[in-house]
């Protein structure tokens, strides 16, 4: 018996040391954890519960018969952020680079599979150089393993990848088929092939970090959520986002107790629209004022700009916020931002997380570029998007809300449950001075005439009061008031029951 703990003793000892010490000090010398302290700091003291510790590679290709190390590059379990149960797993660079191998896959899947028994997060912390190219095609087999649990979990339980190190060729996939990616700047990167094999085959020279790094997927690709400083930060700031997220698709969005009362009334806002109807604003500050304690976890911050998106909470329950940011591309929509804003309300669809949704937009960006980039079918991902939601949703026009842009940011016609418009909103075909320029053309010359007519047009159409006679608005709202009458929407949406028509899955216009 004594020689039995003797020896299990020893194989932890083993396997918590994982690449050797050396190793470890390398993988700080870089200003990276190591897989176990990534996951000290991700779950709360003492929770984490760690499954196949001694699972080992079984090749013997190549030398590998020798590279034999307890765990297999990747440290796999369950524990709770803030008293919530998540499955995890954290790959170890300091063994094999962190490669992916047949068993170091299996352990992955293992985890993955109890997440969607029990209705639980995965979080992934990625950290490897890709597939074990001493294991050949049982590699490939291994995250081909991988990708079909990412696409059977997606829409059944939250999936987070938080990039952390390397992450090239089909080790990419995995990430990007779960809801939502971050990276650590300077130490993490992402890309299908490297720079290396860029350079052989279009003769281009470039950096990992500008050919995959955090920077170049917040900012230009759009691939990455977000990004953060250090390995410390991005771990703190996933404790912070995991606490925003259902368990899985069964459960409603978690409520936490809030000193933020509801009937809070922001009198700020009232001054929030410029007399100029040109002149821009910051809807972020609308958005901070509005949610719980100005607490507004925001998704893709540096990418798609003109349009804001992000998880708050009111009354104490999570909710999306989808907002028109008038202070780039005067909040148009384009390609980017119809992207970013329909994968985001498609995930809080999959897991009951109402929408509230706040509108000043002047239009869809016109150009050669975004007809030719395909700026309809795009677009029209958005609207599927919003239409196809079932939660609840309320919408907010705060000013403009022109053309198709109004149809598709959740109108009443999307099934907007509760549409509120201040008394600046705009609803119309399209702005006063484009519309009398196309209506009365044959006056074009006359600049006074054609002055008149614009503010005879604005007085018709230019306010909230002709959809309002529609019912397409259900009431013209004080912006003051907008915290107080959200919350109570929310409340009496709690029992909202809609389901869509039976079907296996929509043909969503990718």
């Amino acid at each position: 018996m004594h020689d039995i703990v003797r020896r299990l003793d020893e194989q932890r000892r083993l396997a918590r040391l994982g690449g050797g010490q050396l190793r470890i000090d390398a993988q700080h010398a870089k200003g990276k954890l190591t897989a176990r302290e990534r996951l000290d700091i991700l779950l709360d003291e003492g929770s984490f519960e760690e499954w196949d510790m001694f699972v080992e590679h079984r090749s013997s290709d190549f030398g590998m018969a020798e590279q034999t190390i307890p765990g297999d590059g990747v440290v796999t379990g369950h524990g709770t952020v803030n008293g919530r149960l998540v499955f995890v797993f954290s790959q170890d660079f300091t063994v094999v680079g962190g490669s992916l191998s047949e068993a170091h896959a299996e352990k992955i899947c293992k985890v993955m599979d109890q997440a969607m028994r029990v209705g639980a997060p995965v979080i992934g912390l990625n950290d490897s150089g890709g597939a074990r190219i001493q294991e050949g095609v049982a590699s490939l087999a291994g995250y081909a393993e991988v990708f079909q649990r990412n696409v059977l979990a997606s829409g059944v339980v939250p999936q987070i990848s938080m990039i952390m190190g390397p992450c090239a060729g089909g080790a990419v996939y995995s990430p990007a088929m779960t809801d939502f990616i971050f990276m650590v700047r300077d130490t993490s990167y992402m890309f299908v092939t490297g720079p290396d094999v860029v350079k052989t085959v279009t003769h281009e020279d470039v950096t990992h970090e500008v050919l995959g790094g955090a920077s170049t997927h917040t900012t230009r690709s759009g691939v990455a959520d977000g990004a953060f400083d250090n390995d410390l930060e991005a771990l703190l700031m996933l404790r912070r986002f995991v606490d925003f997220l259902p368990a899985s698709n069964k459960e409603k969005p978690p409520v936490r107790q809030t000193p933020d009362p509801a009937r809070r009334m922001e009198m700020s806002l009232d001054t929030l629209i410029p007399d100029n109807p040109n002149k821009p604003y910051d809807m972020k500050e609308l958005i901070l004022k509005v949610v719980d304690e100005g607490d507004f976890f925001e998704i893709k911050p540096e990418f798609a700009g003109n349009i804001v998106c992000g998880l708050a909470r009111m009354e104490g329950s999570t909710v999306g916020i989808v907002a028109n940011q008038p202070m780039v591309l005067a909040g148009c929509l384009d390609i980017d931002s119809a992207v970013k804003a329909a994968r985001f309300v498609r995930f809080c669809d999959c897991f009951n997380i109402p929408l509230v949704t706040f509108v000043d937009v002047p239009g869809f960006l016109p150009g050669t570029s975004q007809e030719l980039g395909g700026i309809i079918r795009h677009g029209a991902k958005l609207l599927y998007a919003f239409a196809e939601a079932t939660v609840p949703k309320v919408t907010v026009i705060t000013r403009k809300a022109y053309g198709g842009a109004y149809d598709v940011m959740s109108s009443k016609h999307l099934r907007g449950d509760v549409n509120y418009a201040w008394p600046t909103a705009e609803i119309a075909v399209m702005g006063p001075k484009g519309a009398v320029e196309i209506i009365f053309r044959q006056e074009a010359g006359n600049a006074g005439r054609i002055a008149e007519r614009t503010e005879e047009y604005r007085t018709r159409f230019a306010n909230p009061f002709v959809a309002g006679r529609r019912g397409f608005i259900d009431d013209v709202i004080m912006p003051h008031n907008t915290r107080a009458r959200i919350c109570r929407s929310l409340k009496m949406l709690r029992g909202k029951d809609l389901k869509n028509p039976w079907r296996k899955h929509g043909n969503l216009p990718l």
